[in-house]
């Protein structure tokens, strides 16, 4: 095999010339190339020839993968070139992503290591900055996105403060307002828009108005788990209040009693200990007002468990109950419900809750935790696209 053969063997090249290759006095392997004639004189957008423009600002370098334990460079002339479309651009070589100092193959083993590595590992293993991967990241992620279609297809999706999903992450970006949703839904356009049949969500405005004006075929499912949380709050709300009462009495005892409730109030019958179950004997005991939350919000956590027809039958019960038990927070959260009833009995008919979503969230902030944080939220939803988008490159060769 010729020497020059090599050399694009070692370093990945396709559709590019080998000119030279030199080991600088520093110890860095730097190798001079240029695109082979077809791959000349071409706009890194649209790929389109184009004439030339000017020689730009000479030549510059790209760090390609190490060979072994020596940095390695490619060094060509960057010239300009003239798209119409486009206009004065640096024209595109067939190594690189446009406006990258890195190599693809360098760009893509380090977004594969960001996905499945700590950040500590991508930047000792690549010898580069953490921030720099963000960079890197967002580059793999948005050319990978412009060669797949993401929102092709979508009939069911759920929607949430951290992403917009179904079933893998689509799409997500900064913000958490009206003017979110609607970037995401003008994204989508009116024909795709018109083809969601199902949207799992808590019950903010700023959700479920837009995909109400937007997605005329979609019917709004309210996440149970953010509906049961909302019982759950009312009930920790009497607890406060019955606390403060025995604290203010002077009932220090009683006050210590209700202060240690919390969890065996939250928790479900099933789980309790045999220590809390008498703990929730006591509280039966010495504050009726607090016994009757803890059955109002068990019930309600009932009718996400039986079939739909007698979910409806419990609902209404329940609706009676909490309209009429003489606890402020309950009688609210009743209208409430009563209020939002349409998307409450569209998640029992369907059965649809957010819980994928909040396994994406999850994901998504174990990312974030392995990264020690981010400078920008763009980097995070770079990678979160990258790992739970299937959008993650393969490593180069493989």
């Amino acid at each position: 095999m010729r020497p020059v053969r090599i050399w694009k063997k070692l370093l990945a090249l396709e559709r590019a010339v080998v000119e030279e290759v030199e080991l600088e006095q520093g110890g860095a392997l730097v190798v001079s190339v240029r695109p082979n004639a077809r791959e000349r004189g071409r706009c890194p957008h649209c790929r389109r020839r184009c004439p030339g423009y000017d020689w730009g600002e000479g030549r510059r370098r790209w760090r390609a993968l190490d060979l072994g334990t020596t940095f390695a460079y490619l060094e060509a002339e960057a010239p300009r070139v003239q798209c119409r479309r486009h206009g004065v651009v640096v024209a595109a070589v067939p190594w690189a992503r446009h406006d990258s100092n890195f190599t693809r193959s360098f760009e893509d083993q380090t977004a594969w290591l960001a996905v499945n590595t700590s950040k500590t590992a991508v930047s000792e293993l690549m010898r580069i900055a953490w921030r720099t991967v963000g960079w890197i990241c967002g580059r793999v992620m948005a050319e990978q996105q412009a060669g797949r279609e993401l929102l092709a297809g979508l009939e069911r999706i759920g929607v949430d403060e951290i992403s917009v999903d179904s079933g893998r992450l689509v799409w997500a970006h900064p913000g958490r307002d009206r003017a979110t949703v609607e970037k995401f839904l003008e994204l989508l356009g009116k024909q795709r828009c018109e083809q969601i049949t199902l949207v799992s969500c808590d019950m903010a405005e700023w959700i479920t108005k837009p995909i109400g004006e937007r997605c005329p075929n979609a019917e709004v499912c309210y996440d149970p788990f953010h509906l049961v949380k909302l019982a759950t709050d009312a009930l920790d709300e009497i607890r406060r209040e019955v606390w403060n009462d025995a604290r203010n009495a002077g009932q220090a005892q009683l006050a210590k009693e209700l202060k240690g409730a919390r969890f065996v109030l939250w928790k479900n019958p099933d789980r309790l200990t045999e220590r809390q179950k008498l703990k929730l004997a006591r509280l039966q005991e010495i504050n009726q007002h607090l016994y009757r939350g803890y059955l109002l919000c068990q019930q309600l956590r009932i009718i996400y468990r039986v079939p739909c027809e007698h979910a409806l039958v419990l609902l209404d019960a329940w609706l009676t109950w909490a309209r009429r038990c003489r606890l402020a927070p309950f009688v609210k959260l009743a209208k409430t419900i009563t209020k939002q009833r349409a998307g409450i009995e569209a998640a029992l008919r369907h059965r649809l809750s957010n819980a994928r979503v909040e396994q994406v969230n999850t994901q998504i902030r174990l990312i974030t935790r392995r990264g020690f944080g981010y400078h920008s939220p763009w980097a995070v939803i770079a990678l979160a696209m990258l790992t739970l988008g299937g959008l993650c490159p393969p490593l180069p060769g493989r």
